[in-house]
Order: structure tokens, then C-alpha cells, then sequence
């Protein structure tokens, strides 16, 4: 049998081997080679689905600039480079659980469970981009627990602290603890006064958490991590009524080409306003308290002498500021008639002077005072978990009850004392002192609960509105609308960063950064507490006091207490001409400034990246500051120092000397000579 082939222009083509013969003897191999084939045409069919599936995959966990995996992200700048990370954890995610619709990439579950993830991308005008992440338990009460790896970076923003340093320095290790306010100059270790859930980096990212979650923040400086966690169990925060306790990690991070700019997009998109500048008095003339020259020992004698004092001296006066102790008991709102026998006169006579007086005033209710009795029968105080008594406190000046500003018949309680203390005497304004979560109960009810346990410290705030013209507060918890001064925590008379002058400038830029910018450095000089004084001097020592006079003259406002009439002659005549050049020239600036704020949020006191912001040197400058972007201060911060030494960013300087410094980039004067009644200060032309 012979097979006939079709063949091709010549014709056919025959061949003489017979059909069967070859299919049953040498076929074999050739069959096998075909299977082989078969094999591996599907084996690379398969394995290129499983390419392109893998594909789909990498382009599903990419989301514009930042890139997903199951143990956390990052995030690029537009030019290519990684400019934020963080970590989960407390748990990874199932990523074939993950799927993306439009600017959405969503998971359902983790290793341990259902959950709800997903980053979402805003693109705002602009060059900046934000990412929404969301990180919510479904099954589990367990904490959830995000690392932000430093990358690299300075950061700034967070909280007052005691040891203020700029750019944040994280030291040792922290288990996350709960981020609300409290008292660092009794408890160093804790979180400020003023605080709020915002970061900033120099590579231009930052990050803003959610207001509703149960916040707490620790850190690593081994890892240089910090900790981002929301969780409920042993936490003052509680989950809203008929939720289960599932925790929440929700935040925004935001990248921009700079830093100055990111911040600027992030105030605006996200922080309060002040809706009015506070006196304009307050931004020329200092304040004067009794606190650090008298304590608790001030009274009518010793209050007029020292209003006298005041005008003897040639100095001007924003107002006078009476501090703790005018009343006999804390709680009280009448003038002791020991201590002040005819205040009516009294403030007769400081008025016919030309001054106004403020007064001192705390949230306390002590157990000894007549009011307390008050306050437990209408119910104006907070409650121990149960609701059914006062829960009794423990503050720096006795025990007693604290009292409940998420009810409305206690603030109008309070508010109706300080009115009535306005009305009859004239007074001007208060300082509110206090305020912050730390004098709480751990456990406690209010009238209206208390989700975030900082926002006792925001309605506290709310009750210097009325009084905002001449207002003074030393909390802020989304309290920037309160338009009035935000005073840094008491200062002890040293010289280092652990509440003493080094700390003033870190501390200001800090709750600048957090939009907090009518800012009162406390008091020249600091306490004067004999224990926390540098030698145990009555007074601070000289120099020192000299140096902070200075570095307050160049501040949104001035406050003395110890006066300078306590040193000499020369301490006088200093005093008397940086007074003047604060009226002149600070104060004019800062006032521009501060009704721009109204708008913007803008810092008045600026960190030199603001001006710099590609310049790794400014980054790190915690002993200069800028007011506005045309006048620098770099005071003198160092004991038995002359000299020091100074960074100019990139531009034509003046400085208060004369000289001009016309430089392309930046320049470093070393050594830089100024004297003990001196501050070097430069103007850019």
C-alpha cells in the first residue's frame, strides 16, 4: 500500500513506504514527542496566565504613587523616591481578599479574620496627593496597631511636651499609651497641654488621624518607628453607645513637592481658624502676673505696690494678671477680706491708674470650699463610673471636684461667676489655667459622654470665648477657632531643654505647626522656684533672665512676673529698650501676621525651612526662627556666651548692626559676636 501526497509545482510526489509498516514500528517516538509537546504548550500557557495573573495583581496593589503588600505601604514622590512608610503590626492582610474599584483598593479579611480595609487617593489641586486608610475590625476586639517608619526624615507636630526638642527626638522604647492631654510639668513624661493628631515631615509628607479614633502613640528609637494604635481595652476611650468595641485605625497621608507647602495645603484642608485677633494691646505691651515674684502670698498691698512699680519704671502695661491666691478657698469667686480688705477700691484705684486686671481662674472645686456643696447638689461636677457621686480629684492645690463642661448647667454656672466677677470689679479678662485630661478620673462619666477623653480639655477652652479679647489658656485640643492666647506650660528658671529657655523655641515652633499661633511663652525668667532654679536662687540668675527677656521680645507677646527693677540698674535700662523694640518692631509684623491667620492658619513664628525648604541644615535648627519670612532672630541661648553661631538661608540680608549679607546660598557666620544686652536679628531686604 502506497500513500499518494499532493505535490507542489512539480507535480505529485510518491514515496515507497508502506503506510502500516511505518505507524506501527517507528511512529511511537513521534507520538511521544507530540504528547511532550502538547505538555509543554499547556505548561506555558499556564504559566503565562499565571504571569498576567500576577500582573493584575501588582497593578491591583499599586494605587497611583503608593504600593500595598500584606504588611503594610509605601509611599513615592513624583520624582520616584520612597518617601513614607508604614507598617501593620498587628496583623496582615489577606490580599486575595483585596480588589480595586477606581481610586478605591479594598480587603476583606486579615490572617485573623473579617475586616474593612481600604486606601482610597484624592487628588487634590495641585501637586499634592492624599491617601484615606481605613483599618477597621469586624470580629475581634483587638487592638490595631500601624508603624510610620521615620524614613529617613525629620518630623515635627504631636504634642507640647516637657523636653521640647525640634525636630522630634524619640528616645528609648514606648508602648503605645493613650494621646490626650495632660500636665507635663507635673507628669514629664506625658503628652502636653496643647496636642494634635498631626505630622509633618521634611521629605513632605504628613499625616492627620481621624478624630474618631481611640488614639495612642508610642514609639522605638532602635526601629526609629513611631507606634500608631486605636484600641479600647484598658483605655480612657470608649466606643460610641450600641457599637461593639471593634477598633478603628483610620488617617490621611498627604504628599507634596515640600514641606512648606504640604503644610500649608494640610492647615487648610484640616485645622480651625481663629475667627478674630485678640487685643492689640496684648501683642504690643506685656503682661505682668504676680505669680513668679509672689506666689500664693499676693494681696491688695502687694498688688498695688507692684502696679506702681510698673509706672515708676517707665514701662507699659497690656494689663495686670492676678494669680492664685485671691480667693480663701479654691472654687470660690469672692475676694479674701483678709488678703483684700477693699477690692472694690482696689480696682478703682488700679483703674484711675490706667490698668486693666485679669484673673486667675481653674476648673476646681475644692472640698472645703462652700461651693462644693453647691456643686454636688445641681450636679456640676464629673462622676465616678456609676454616675451616682462626684468623683473627687486630686490638682496641685488641694482635692476636690473638677468640674463637668459637657454640662450645660455647669458651664453656665461657671460662666455666670466670672461675669459676675467682670461686672462688679471690671474685670478685664482671665487666665484659665488647667484644663487638661491628666486631672481626670481614668474612669468617669459625664453628662454627655465623653468618646475622646481630650475633649473635656476642648469645652473647657470654649468657656475663654466670652472672654477672648484678653483671654489667656495653656490647653488647645481642636481649639484653634478659640480666639485668644495660648500660654506654653510653666517654665522652671534653667537654662536647658527640659522646661528651661532651650525649650521656649522648640516648644513655639511645635504648637505653631499645630495652628496654634496667639502664643504667650509664659513667664521671663521662668517660676523662680528655689527647687528649680539653677543655684536654688530667690531670683533666676541674671544672665539667664537677660537671655529670656530677649528671646520674649521677639514673641507674639510679652510677659513678665518677676520684674526687672529686682536685679539692678542696667537689667532696667535692657528691659526698658527690648520693651520698646518689641512695641516698634515685633509687634507691628506680628499683628500683620496674625490677621492673615484668620485666613490661612499660617505660622506667625516660622521654622527656617519655611523659607529653605531643600536645605537639610534649616531642617534641623532648633535655636533660630523666622517672623514671617522677612525678619530672623537667633538669640543667645548658652551660659557665659557672647558669640554664637548663625545660618542665613539664601537671599540679602540686613543685620541689626547694619551689615549686609547678599549671599546665593546659604551662609554660616561662625562665632558670631553679640553681647549680653544684645540679640542677633536679621531682615531680609
Amino acid at each position: 500500500m502506497y500513500q499518494v501526497v499532493p505535490g507542489g509545482a512539480g507535480g505529485t510526489i510518491t514515496t515507497g513506504i508502506p503506510l502500516k509498516q511505518k505507524m506501527g514500528k517507528d511512529g511511537r517516538p513521534l507520538v511521544g514527542a507530540g504528547v511532550l509537546g502538547v505538555v509543554l504548550v499547556i505548561a506555558a500557557v499556564t504559566a503565562w496566565c499565571y504571569y498576567i495573573a500576577s500582573l493584575r495583581k501588582a497593578d491591583l496593589l499599586k494605587t497611583e504613587l503608593l504600593d500595598l503588600n500584606k504588611d503594610g505601604f509605601l509611599i513615592r514622590n513624583q520624582a520616584g523616591a520612597i518617601v513614607f512608610r508604614m507598617a501593620f503590626r498587628s496583623g496582615t492582610l489577606d490580599l486575595d481578599s483585596c480588589s480595586k474599584e477606581g481610586e478605591i483598593l479594598r480587603c476583606g479579611r486579615s490572617e485573623a479574620g473579617r475586616l474593612n480595609f481600604f486606601i482610597q487617593t484624592v487628588r487634590p489641586k495641585g501637586t499634592v496627593m492624599c491617601y484615606r486608610v481605613r483599618w477597621e475590625e469586624l470580629e475581634s476586639e483587638r487592638p490595631v496597631e500601624h508603624a510610620m517608619s521615620y524614613n529617613g526624615s525629620h518630623w515635627y507636630g504631636g504634642a507640647e511636651s516637657s523636653t521640647q526638642r525640634w525636630p522630634i527626638v524619640i528616645a528609648g522604647q514606648q508602648a503605645p499609651k493613650p494621646f490626650v492631654t495632660s500636665d507635663v510639668y507635673a507628669r514629664r513624661d506625658e503628652f502636653g497641654g496643647i496636642l494634635e493628631r498631626y505630622w509633618l515631615s521634611s521629605n513632605a509628607s504628613a499625616i492627620k488621624i481621624n478624630d474618631s479614633v481611640p488614639f495612642h502613640l508610642g514609639w522605638n528609637d532602635t526601629e526609629r518607628t513611631m507606634y500608631f494604635q486605636a484600641r479600647y481595652q484598658d483605655s480612657p476611650y470608649k466606643p460610641p453607645p450600641g457599637r461593639p468595641p471593634f477598633t478603628e485605625l483610620s488617617y490621611r497621608v498627604c504628599v507634596g513637592s515640600d514641606v512648606t507647602s504640604i503644610h500649608k495645603y494640610m492647615v487648610r484642608r484640616y485645622f480651625n481658624k481663629p475667627n478674630k485677633v485678640p487685643s492689640k494691646a496684648m501683642f504690643r505691651h506685656p503682661i505682668w502676673s504676680t505669680w513668679a515674684l509672689h506666689k500664693t502670698e499676693i494681696d491688695q498691698e502687694k498688688l498695688l505696690q507692684y502696679a506702681a512699680d510698673i509706672r515708676r519704671h517707665r514701662f507699659n502695661c497690656s494689663h495686670l494678671e492676678l494669680d492664685d491666691r485671691y480667693t480663701s478657698r479654691y472654687g470660690e469667686f469672692e475676694f479674701d477680706p483678709v488678703k483684700f480688705p477693699n477690692a472694690s477700691a482696689m480696682f478703682g484705684r488700679l483703674k484711675a491708674d490706667g490698668f486693666l486686671v485679669t484673673l486667675w481662674t481653674h476648673p476646681f472645686v475644692n472640698y472645703d470650699s462652700a461651693n462644693f456643696g453647691v456643686g454636688v447638689q445641681k450636679g456640676l461636677f464629673v462622676r465616678e463610673p456609676t454616675g451616682a457621686l462626684p468623683a473627687l480629684v486630686r490638682w496641685w492645690n488641694g482635692i476636690g471636684g473638677i468640674l463637668d463642661f459637657t454640662n450645660p448647667d455647669a458651664r453656665d454656672w461657671y460662666a455666670s461667676n466670672l461675669r459676675s466677677l467682670r461686672s462688679r470689679y471690671g474685670v478685664a479678662s482671665f487666665k484659665f489655667d488647667a484644663g487638661e485630661t491628666s486631672y481626670l478620673p481614668w474612669q468617669f462619666s459625664t453628662r454627655r459622654p465623653l468618646y475622646d477623653p481630650s475633649t473635656f480639655t476642648r469645652r473647657y477652652s470654649e468657656m475663654a470665648i466670652p472672654f477672648s479679647e484678653r483671654a489667656e489658656l495653656r490647653v488647645g485640643y481642636q481649639s484653634q477657632n478659640i480666639s485668644c492666647f495660648f500660654r506654653l506650660i510653666d517654665r522652671d528658671s534653667l537654662w536647658g531643654y527640659e522646661l528651661g529657655l532651650k525649650s521656649l523655641i522648640p516648644a513655639v515652633l511645635t504648637i505653631s505647626i499645630l495652628g496654634y499661633q496667639f502664643i504667650m511663652p509664659d513667664m521671663i525668667g521662668g517660676n523662680a522656684y528655689r527647687n528649680r532654679t539653677d543655684g536654688g536662687r530667690r531670683l533666676p540668675d541674671r544672665e539667664l533672665y537677660i537671655r529670656w527677656l530677649e528671646l520674649s521680645a521677639f514673641m507674639p507677646a510679652m510677659q513678665f512676673s518677676v520684674p526687672p527693677w529686682e536685679y539692678d540698674a542696667e537689667v532696667v535700662q535692657i528691659a526698658q529698650r527690648f520693651t520698646a523694640l518689641h512695641e516698634t518692631l515685633v509687634a507691628p509684623r506680628v499683628l500683620e501676621l496674625a490677621y492673615e491667620v484668620l485666613a490661612t492658619g499660617d505660622p506667625i513664628i516660622r521654622p527656617l525651612w519655611w523659607i529653605a525648604t531643600g536645605d537639610e541644615t534649616a531642617y534641623k535648627i532648633d535655636s533660630q526662627f523666622l517672623i514671617g519670612d522677612d525678619l530672623m532672630v537667633a538669640p543667645v541661648l548658652e551660659p557665659g556666651k557672647q558669640e554664637r553661631d548663625i545660618y542665613l538661608p539664601a537671599g540679602r540680608w540686613r543685620s541689626y548692626k547694619g551689615e549686609i549679607f547678599d549671599n546665593k546660598g546659604p551662609l554660616h557666620l561662625t562665632d558670631y559676636p553679640v553681647d549680653l544686652d544684645e540679640i542677633a536679628y536679621f531682615v531680609w531686604m
